[in-house]
């Protein structure tokens, strides 16, 4: 496995909106064509993902956790149990494409499910959803053949078919993209 270069994860996002608390590692671009280091990278962000949060909100108090990271935006805790969300269906859409013929995915509404119950709930049910979760996509992603990462889905909302290595850097940048929400929230608040 490659080890996580800054640099490599640096190709995969824009710089132009660092200053908006919304986008604080700027916006996800693709890189094509993927490199084997590249892709390598995105599976080390993905892997090490689970720790990095649990480090990230480790000791947070739950007045803190429910402080929105942004005027406007979801609190510390809603971006916990969204990664869960996201990250469940992150992990179901690699399976469909490596096991269908260029399946169309289902979008959800995630400001929609952010309102529901369960993001009132303790981080540590997210947490280890996330391990799990984290878990398995390693085992799946490490044992694809390198042209099985060409597999892709239809993404109806944005009206575009997706590889599975374009899906892969997608989710390492989102990974950090989260973590980058609350590592601010603590940094601007002194946590």
């Amino acid at each position: 496995s490659v080890r996580l270069q800054p640099d490599v994860l640096e190709r995969c996002m824009t710089t132009d909106a660092l200053p908006d608390l919304r986008y604080p590692i700027g916006k996800f671009k693709a890189v094509m064509p993927v490199t084997h280091e590249l892709r390598g990278a995105a599976i080390d962000a993905i892997e090490g993902f689970p720790a990095r949060l649990r480090e990230a909100v480790s000791g947070l108090s739950d007045a803190q956790l429910d402080t929105p990271y942004r005027p406007g935006g979801w609190t510390a805790r809603q971006v916990v149990h969204h990664l869960a969300d996201s990250h469940m269906n992150g992990l179901i859409r690699v399976k469909l494409a490596l096991t269908e013929d260029t399946p169309t995915i289902k979008p959800y509404d995630e400001n929609a499910w952010s309102t529901l119950a369960d993001m009132k709930l303790p981080i540590t049910v997210s947490l280890t959803l996330i391990d799990g979760i984290h878990t398995r996509w390693v085992a799946v992603v490490n044992a694809m053949a390198a042209d099985q990462f060409a597999r892709s889905f239809v993404h109806p909302e944005l009206k575009t078919e997706m590889t599975l290595d374009h899906h892969l850097q997608l989710y390492a940048w989102h990974s950090h993209h989260h973590l980058a929400h609350i590592t601010e929230l603590r940094r601007r608040e002194r946590w």
